[in-house]
């Protein structure tokens, strides 16, 4: 039981970060769409001189974490630390890119102006998805603090067979290049 604590924390945060990431793509993808066809004027829309940046790298992130979402589902699945490596690297990536955008959000929030409403969504989406994805980043490594919380990083409970001297292990055979 104590093996699956930082899984059944990290399995609802993978849910909720995945639906997050989506609806960021899905209101920065409309945003970037108005703001290239020029029509910054749109009630919903607004902006200032950061939204370009914030808009480009809020859909970086969209795309960054809902990939490492389908490689976190299958790391939850199969648990191991090998699928742990893929899992946290790509996890890690999304989060750095997650924390540039929600700087630029910030910024976009403290230089003003008037901003429509899908906007100010959009900003505080990034907003919530930095935190939680550090959390769940963090859920992810929590097996480096202890493995009772999940695959560590020290584990060898499987590998290349039973230790020689035991009933079923073959005798090694020295490698002499030849």
């Amino acid at each position: 039981m104590a093996r699956t604590v930082a899984r059944s924390v990290a399995a609802p945060l993978l849910f909720l970060n995945l639906v997050m990431y989506f609806i960021v793509l899905g209101f920065a993808s409309w945003c970037l769409n108005r703001y290239i066809n020029g029509q910054t004027n749109h009630p919903s829309f607004g902006g200032n001189g950061a939204t370009l940046f914030f808009l480009v790298f809020a859909i970086l992130a969209a795309v960054l974490g809902i990939i490492s979402k389908l490689m976190g589902g299958n790391h939850l699945r199969v648990w191991r630390n090998d699928s742990l490596a893929a899992a946290g690297s790509s996890a890690i990536v999304a989060w750095a890119v997650t924390a540039l955008a929600f700087g630029l959000a910030c910024k976009e929030i403290n230089i003003g102006g008037w901003r429509g409403w899908r906007l100010r969504v959009l900003e505080g989406f990034v907003i919530v998805l930095g935190f939680t994805q550090l959390l769940y980043v963090l859920m992810l490594h929590a097996g480096w603090f202890s493995s009772r919380y999940g695959p560590g990083y020290r584990e060898t409970e499987y590998g290349a067979g039973a230790p020689a001297g035991e009933k079923g292990a073959a005798a090694a055979v020295p490698a002499t290049g030849v």
